[in-house]
């Protein structure tokens, strides 16, 4: 009974320390963005700090529906995983994935795609140039540089990124 007793003990705190370092590593998008509505003649403007691992994470809106992403300034476009896609209201069929694309991770098939309206703060971007990439491929969906080309300006300084409308 004893050793039972000691198993179950170590099991219960190698699943609390597994749980506690996965809530480290996971960027938190909640975080990252500060915006000010832009004062006319002024340039709208956001700040986002580097998560804990580095990267900058936002929560954009696309045509009015919340996605949390990562800035990818070497993702030529966006790219929404199919499970993000589907949970803002896009949706696409197997035939759909037309085109071939050459990624870190190496070679896929991607649904083009156009986001009618995208949201970082007070920034605002139309008509959008995307890909969905099909369901387990990508865990995080991308802000790539279909969105990033389009801003008037955008720089890296320390931890923090500020992106210009």
């Amino acid at each position: 009974m004893r050793t039972f007793v000691v198993v179950c003990t170590i099991g219960f705190l190698s699943v609390t320390a597994f749980q506690k370092l996965r809530e480290r590593l996971r960027p938190d998008p909640t975080v990252a963005v500060a915006a000010a509505p832009p004062a006319d003649g002024m340039v709208a403007g956001v700040a986002l700090q580097a998560g804990r691992n580095g990267h900058f994470f936002v929560n954009a809106l696309m045509d009015g529906r919340a996605l949390p992403m990562m800035v990818d300034t070497g993702a030529s476009s966006c790219a929404f995983s199919e499970e993000d896609a589907d949970r803002i209201g896009i949706r696409v069929a197997p035939g759909d994935f037309s085109r071939v694309w050459n990624t870190a991770n190496g070679t896929v098939r991607v649904a083009p795609i156009r986001i009618g309206l995208m949201q970082i703060g007070s920034i605002t971007v139309r008509d959008v140039e995307a890909v969905v990439i099909p369901r387990g491929r990508l865990g995080t969906s991308l802000l790539g540089m279909s969105f990033l080309r389009r801003l008037r300006d955008f720089s890296v300084s320390g931890a923090t990124m500020t992106l210009r409308g």
